[in-house]
């Protein structure tokens, strides 16, 4: 029997399936998984056709598909035979397990190859200056690729320790961690002497900065009298 669907559940579902196309998922399997997400109950594979009005051998591989990706599971229901399917309700129990699939067939195959290309590398019988410039540059760019990956995949595993109450926690404080990461904000260094040898005001902002081209007085100089007036330019003295 065909489930009552609202037209914002069928809104929901529909973009879900385009947006699965986007993500390298059939279009049916990302629908399929929609309506178990918002099911209120385990249905059967005969409810999902005739609600989405699939074929029922589409339907049967697209649920192979959820169950490869851990995002259906069965259940029975007690007096019926017929396999009943749903599927994770918490967002974030959705997330982890997408990101444990794709992990387990993106990157653990380049995670793999890296590391064994790496240690051959290594373990390589020709001298290191013997060996093809190419292939050196080519490792180092190798190394950079597998630390980065193994940094991330560390992360991963780290983020699915945690409950999902500790996570949202945790992205929420984003800033404090970054701060904390930085240190404390240093004070800015003392603003130095401008080229043209005109030095800022004092910290109190009061009066005018202080001329340079006025030569200072030497206390140990004799003054010429008072009032006298200053010897031209070039004059020597007596």
């Amino acid at each position: 029997m065909a489930m009552s669907l609202s037209p914002l559940q069928e809104r929901f579902i529909l973009h879900w399936g385009e947006m699965g196309s986007r993500w390298g998922v059939n279009r049916t399997v990302a629908q399929i998984h929609a309506l178990l997400f918002l099911s209120e109950r385990a249905i059967t594979a005969d409810e999902i056709c005739e609600t989405l009005n699939l074929a029922r051998s589409n339907v049967s591989t697209s649920l192979r598909e959820l169950q490869a990706w851990n995002l259906a599971r069965v259940s029975h229901v007690l007096g019926d035979r017929r396999d009943h399917f749903e599927t994770y309700k918490d967002v974030w129990d959705i997330f982890r397990a997408v990101v444990q699939e794709r992990r387990r067939r993106e990157i653990e195959p380049t995670l793999s190859m890296l590391r064994t290309a790496v240690l051959d590398g290594d373990n390589a019988a020709v001298p290191p200056d013997q060996a093809d410039p190419r292939d050196r540059l080519t490792l180092a760019r190798m190394r950079e690729v597998l630390e980065f990956m193994e940094t991330g995949t560390s992360w991963i595993d780290e983020m699915n320790r945690l409950d999902p109450k500790t996570l949202i926690k945790l992205l929420k404080m984003g800033a404090r961690i970054q701060q904390f990461v930085r240190g404390p904000v240093k004070p800015l260094p003392e603003p130095q002497a401008q080229a043209a040898g005109v030095l800022f005001a004092d910290e109190a902002g009061e009066g005018d900065a202080p001329r340079h081209d006025v030569p200072e007085h030497d206390p140990g100089q004799t003054d010429a009298g008072e009032g006298a007036a200053a010897a031209p330019p070039g004059a020597r003295s007596p």
